[in-house]
């Protein structure tokens, strides 16, 4: 079966259609960072604006949780609307989750800013996009199958959830939460190889249409896990900071 696998392989390089393949696949892939790139560009925009006007932040009820629970919500349905829905509604499910974040990113940035920590604003952002970076290239290049990784992956997410939510209401413990933010920084980074590798694989040559679909499947993921690095960052360095 490997020799088979070798020989088609070698036909398909011969007759160009190996190329065909793997220049459709970058363009995919550039596809999916583009968007989550777009996303967040929009955060920051987002960020700044409530930089510069501290008192929309008290002007919107429901601070931290609505955008809390819709970030929750829309990590369960928006997947199924993007796969299945029009690309419309696909486009507008990410971008509303892109508000969801912004939301909930851009009072803790302002935050920072207007106690005189923006350098650790920059910090965290960088190294989040070092994290994020090392993390994709490994799980984009990586011929390891992360497919097992999946059940894990689901029972620690709702493990640090319930954790996050605990501490936020009960617990209040300074320690507790730097240790589940630095431990979300981990789950954060082995997300991203997954994600990166599913994504690499939902892949169809020449199906324009599913490959739209999958690319903004792919910015919803990836665009999720990048937050969720820097935010966790940034809150670990305050907590040294502090």
């Amino acid at each position: 079966m490997n020799g088979f696998n070798r020989q088609f392989n070698q036909e398909r390089a011969g007759t160009g259609v190996g190329v065909a393949y793997d220049e459709g696949l970058r363009s995919y892939m550039l596809g999916v960072y583009n968007y989550m790139t777009l996303g967040i560009a929009g955060t920051a925009l987002i960020a700044m604006f409530m930089i510069s006007n501290p008192g929309f932040v008290n002007a919107i009820p429901g601070l931290p949780w609505l955008p809390f629970i819709g970030i929750i919500g829309l990590g369960f349905v928006a997947p199924r609307i993007i796969a299945t829905g029009s690309s419309v509604a696909g486009h507008g499910a990410y971008w509303l989750y892109v508000v969801m974040w912004s939301l909930l990113i851009g009072p803790t940035v302002a935050m920072f800013v207007g106690v005189g920590w923006a350098d650790l604003v920059y910090q965290a952002f960088f190294a989040a996009a070092a994290v994020f970076g090392g993390a994709s290239l490994y799980g984009y290049t990586t011929k390891k199958d992360l497919s097992g990784w999946s059940q894990f992956l689901f029972m620690a997410g709702i493990g640090l959830l319930a954790t996050v939510v605990l501490n936020f209401l009960f617990f209040k413990s300074g320690l507790l939460g730097f240790i589940t933010s630095s431990a979300i920084v981990l789950f954060a980074a082995a997300l991203t190889m997954f994600e990166t590798q599913m994504i690499k694989n939902l892949y169809r040559e020449g199906m324009d249409e599913a490959n739209s679909k999958a690319s903004i499947l792919g910015a919803f993921l990836l665009y999720g896990s990048f937050a969720a690095l820097f935010i966790n960052i940034l809150n670990i360095l305050g907590f040294m900071r502090d």
